[in-house]
């Protein structure tokens, strides 16, 4: 007779146990989801970022952010000031709304008839954020010959809306906004002043005739930027190494007749090639600073590349043996690229990172043209550059070709199956571990020959966890991975040779369903067990290809176009984003791949292979131990371990997610 559970352990988790975050609690929960903790100034550049909004839309000269001498900080902008009426639906004012309501704003609706066309602000959630996370915030609306004061703390309004007639001499409309940061949120509560005035310079150059001001109540210091030159002037004052060439710069938008994308859509640039010095790269989308790059940096890349490279092969430049790529070219690159883009898909709420895959072809578009143009009217700098770039590729090759010697003369011969790459340098060349045959055929057809090869394994893996190392060779696909990627097995404690290693990036590709998920589970475990130097030294990868495709009709100017999702999530989101763009649901087609063979050269490359995007990610310990990790792999794989396992499933099955 089976025991009954206690009484305590079935009070623990029920119904009373659900709680529904209202209103701005989520933000004071989990911050971190929303803002950077380590201090107050991405709280200030919410706020800030709403300023430069107004201006980017045409309607500010003026943005003012005041240090006070108590901690708090005020911005301040001449731009339309934030509707203070009551909203239509939700009877209450406008301004309350938009500081105490996560995902209220008026930048959702792009394009003619919306507030604001471009805008860095996409969510409705930056500024009540700043809200949520402030002992108090005091904001003033000045519009319509009126003033309108309204005062919160920790997100709730303290003194409700009041609104006045405008005082003679006093400004006629505009936002202003004091806040001050709650410490208990933060790391530090103090400003880093060098970020804070890098951010403001930046603001000014991306928005010529805009005057920026900063002003310190404590230090009585004043600091005025405003920027006609633009982005030329602002690159050559952080140069680090003498130009080679003058600046290559110019902009390029869409026009209302463009079938691609919006009218407006573009970027301006200014670029520059050293031969020495740290190369400086800044990359902005409608003025919000992309720290960690994104696709409208791959399309300058991709734009720069085709162009010298055109350009070297129409003056037949390249020597013999000598394989031009992407990174010759930019790796001594410095620019200040700053995007426009109608509707941008950032990574995470703080938007380091640009997503949107069409930016590649948006940015690509402008600057390769532009750079032909300029490279065919200015030989000689052509020329140059070209040097630079051939001078690069052959110092890579050389590094490459040295690693190949080092590995002596007793190499293994290549797997038969292995389709390999024809670069040798392991910085770049990548070996993609992919489940079956078909799937194997259609990766090599779709794969970049120069740097990824393709190894198709048989079957399920073996289960390695309790395998002699010995005899792990018994088996040909674990032969075939250790003689493919050059690297002998080894356990944690040794130090293996890792001269051999082929290849910078090991990437396990299997398909997006519970068989796949197995095969990962046991490649992993290999390398976990095998070849741990390899996670150690960052060189494995898993790739996670999509489960659905979702074919979206043409929508008037917009042109039909394929997207793709992970899981049930994104497909969620992403047919979500169809019906605000005004396509319902059921007029886009769903596809489910029921496995990488389903998917054809094209389609392989798009979403799993491109470097631009793709998604893999790193394999790391992250903050477990290593004995830890060792574990819980022994509870998952070991032979003898049926009962842990069924433990682990019972305490943790219903945080699994299930395929049927």
């Amino acid at each position: 007779m089976a025991a009954k559970p206690s009484s305590v352990s079935a009070s623990e988790y029920s119904e009373g146990s659900i709680r529904v975050l209202k209103g701005l609690e989520p933000v004071k929960q989990r911050p971190g989801m929303y803002t950077r903790t380590d201090n107050p100034l991405h709280i200030i550049q919410e706020v800030l970022d709403n300023a430069a909004d107004e201006a980017l839309a045409g309607y500010g000269k003026k943005i003012r952010i005041t240090l006070h001498a108590d901690g708090s900080v005020s911005v301040e902008d001449d731009g339309r000031g934030i509707p203070f009426g009551l909203h239509p639906e939700e009877n209450a004012p406008v301004i309350e709304l938009v500081f105490t309501r996560l995902h209220a704003g008026g930048k959702f609706d792009k394009g003619k008839g919306g507030a604001y066309s471009f805008s860095g602000g996409l969510h409705g959630v930056g500024v009540s954020v700043t809200n949520a996370l402030a002992t108090r915030l005091e904001a003033t609306s000045y519009r319509e010959g009126k003033a309108a004061r309204l005062v919160f703390s920790a997100g709730d309004v303290i003194e409700p809306l009041v609104s006045r007639p405008l005082e003679a001499g006093e400004r006629k409309q505009g936002t202003s906004v004091r806040v001050w940061p709650d410490a208990k949120y933060f790391e530090s509560s103090a400003l880093p002043m060098g970020e804070l005035t890098h951010l403001l310079r930046s603001k000014a150059v991306l928005m010529p005739g805009v005057t920026v001001q900063l002003v310190n109540e404590k230090t009585r210091d004043t600091q005025t930027w405003q920027y006609k030159g633009g982005l030329r002037d602002y690159l050559m004052q952080t140069l680090t190494g003498d130009p080679v060439i003058p600046l290559f710069e110019g902009e390029g938008f869409a026009d209302s007749g463009n079938e691609s994308f919006a009218e407006g859509e573009g970027a301006a640039w200014a670029v520059a090639f050293t031969e020495d010095g740290q190369p400086m790269r800044e990359s902005y989308v409608n003025l919000i600073p992309t720290s960690a790059g994104g696709t409208h940096e791959s399309g300058l890349r991709d734009g720069l590349f085709n162009a010298v490279k055109s350009f070297i092969e129409l003056h037949s430049l390249l020597p013999k043996g000598v394989k031009l790529l992407p990174e010759d070219v930019f790796a001594r690159a410095s620019y200040v690229l700053s995007a426009k883009v109608l509707d941008p898909q950032f990574q995470g709420q703080i938007k380091e990172r640009l997503n949107s895959r069409d930016a590649v072809r948006l940015v690509s578009g402008f600057v390769r043209p532009a750079l032909e143009l300029w490279l065919n009217q200015h030989v000689d700098y052509g020329k140059k550059l070209a040097e630079l770039a051939i001078k690069a590729a052959q110092t890579r090759q050389k590094a490459g070709q040295k690693v190949e010697k080092r590995k002596g003369s007793g190499v293994a011969v290549l797997p038969g199956k292995l389709t390999d790459c024809e670069s040798k340098d392991i910085a770049h060349n990548e070996v993609f571990l992919v489940e079956g045959d078909s799937a194997g055929g259609s990766a090599k057809m779709g794969r970049d020959k120069e740097s990824q090869a393709i190894l198709p394994l048989r079957g399920k893996v073996l289960n390695t966890w309790e395998v002699e190392r010995d005899r792990l060779f018994a088996n040909n696909e674990i032969h075939d991975i250790s003689v493919a990627i050059g690297v002998d097995p080894h356990g944690p404690n040794d130090t293996p040779d890792l001269s051999g290693l082929r290849y910078g990036k090991i990437c396990i590709l299997s398909d997006a369903d519970v068989d796949g998920s197995h095969i990962q589970v046991l490649l992993l475990t290999l390398f976990f067990r095998h070849f741990p130097k390899l996670i150690e030294t960052g060189h494995i990868y898993v790739a996670r290809p999509p489960l659905f495709r979702v074919d979206v009709p043409a929508r008037g100017k917009k042109p039909a176009a394929k997207m793709y999702a992970l899981d049930e999530g994104e497909l969620t989101a992403i047919l979500d984003k169809c019906a605000k763009d005004g396509v319902p649901k059921e007029k886009c087609q769903i596809s489910r791949f029921k496995g990488l063979g389903e998917m054809n050269a094209e389609q392989l490359w798009e979403t799993t292979l491109n470097p631009d995007t793709r998604r893999l990610l790193p394999v790391q310990l992250g903050d477990v131990d290593f004995a830890a990790t060792e574990g819980l792999i022994t509870k998952l794989m070991g032979k003898g371990e049926a009962a842990a396992r069924r433990e682990l499933m019972e305490l943790h099955g219903d945080a699994v997610e299930i395929d049927i």
